[in-house]
């Protein structure tokens, strides 16, 4: 699930009845909502779904160049479709379309603690536009398209205005993962509040960051997720904290909590273990332990976001483990720019309960500098 997943503000909750036909089921506004038992077909599942009113592709990674230097990513590409009921929100002819375009870049640099994002929002066009048959996005100078099948390699292209600028050959070292119960990954106790959540949990990186005046060549690996849904909220629910773990005996893990604005954490939060072979384990909430160990507070936004934590697990029936994400460093807040809703997103090292170093970890925090709007 990820950032800014809440960035488009004008999410309805609720489902209309479905017709007497059979038609499937619907939110308020008349957009579809993800069904059990859904047959996916690539590579067209990997394309876009203007049809569902949101939709991202959310890249994270870890890349190292020669002597260590250590430096994380993230290349985020959203799309919103506009309101389709009447409310004067859709398609415009003058613009010819109704879909929204939001992208996310940002990088940090572990040696200096330097961290720089940028965000672009564009109306679909000649500008920013989403492939329906396969996986290829364009925003701007941005770009990510699935080049070659079946290894399904991918090749992702961002930049940071004119301070930096990477381009990646992306390679899947484990099978597609579809998380959630008959391929339905449920957020909330609203039918509605649920996604189809598709996820390469290691992808090999090989490429190339420009950094300043700097050219480093880097390899690595990466996380990415393909959500589609139209709708990701639950009434009363504020934010929510999400991680990924990669670990280096080739599993990992993916974590989300949903928060309520009670101050506790919605059961339909949830753990998802993948094994070295790619099976998944879904965990609830009380089936898992989530502990804040340091926090940080925004200059900017005043937020203070817990930044370091410890998750404690015990996975399919082996001892209980305690997984402590570090962040690579503090300051890693997106303040919020054309999606107007700061969040934190940040690259951490996993440590083990002696403070060993067993492996990467992206964390993402929302909901912490004011509460995610519907």
């Amino acid at each position: 699930m990820h950032t800014c997943k809440a960035i488009v503000r004008t999410l309805l909750l609720g489902l209309a009845t479905a017709g007497l036909r059979g038609e499937p089921a619907l939110t308020a506004d008349g957009f579809p909502v993800p069904e059990a038992g859904h047959e996916f077909s690539f590579p067209r599942d990997h394309g876009s779904h203007p049809d569902f009113r949101l939709e991202w592709w959310y890249i994270t990674g870890h890349a190292f160049g020669a002597g260590g230097r250590r430096l994380g990513f993230q290349a985020t590409f959203f799309r919103s479709a506009a309101p389709h009921d009447g409310s004067g929100g859709g398609s415009d002819p003058r613009f010819g379309t109704g879909q929204l375009y939001l992208a996310h870049m940002a990088l940090l640099d572990t040696a200096t603690g330097r961290f720089i994002y940028q965000e672009r929002l564009n109306r679909q066009g000649w500008d920013a536009q989403a492939d329906t048959g396969r996986l290829s996005i364009v925003n701007g100078p941005w770009s990510l398209a699935m080049e070659a099948s079946p290894s399904q390699t991918m090749r992702l292209h961002g930049s940071v205005r004119s301070e930096a600028a990477f381009d990646f050959v992306l390679t899947p070292r484990k099978p597609l993962v579809i998380f959630g119960s008959k391929g339905v990954s449920r957020k909330g106790a609203a039918a509605s509040a649920a996604s189809y959540y598709l996820t390469f949990p290691r992808l090999g990186l090989a490429g190339r960051i420009t950094l300043g005046k700097e050219d480093i060549e880097v390899t690595g690996e990466a996380w990415m997720d393909h959500e589609i849904s139209s709708s990701q909220l639950d009434p009363g629910q504020v934010g929510w904290d999400w991680a990924c773990l990669q670990l280096r005996n080739g599993q990992e893990a993916m974590c989300y909590r949903m928060r309520r604005r009670d101050g506790t954490v919605d059961p339909f939060s949830t753990l998802a273990w993948i094994n070295p072979e790619g099976g998944v384990t879904h965990y609830p909430p009380s089936q898992f332990g989530w502990k804040v160990l340091a926090t940080w507070t925004s200059p900017v936004t005043g937020a203070v976001y817990p930044v370091r934590v410890a998750i404690t697990l015990a996975p399919e029936g082996s001892p209980a483990r305690t997984f402590i994400l570090e962040p690579l460093a503090k300051a890693q807040e997106l303040a919020g720019g054309a999606g107007g809703i700061p969040y934190w997103e940040g690259g951490c090292r996993v440590l083990d309960e002696r403070g060993a170093d067993i492996g990467n970890a992206f964390l993402e925090l929302t909901g912490y500098a004011q509460p995610l709007r519907l």
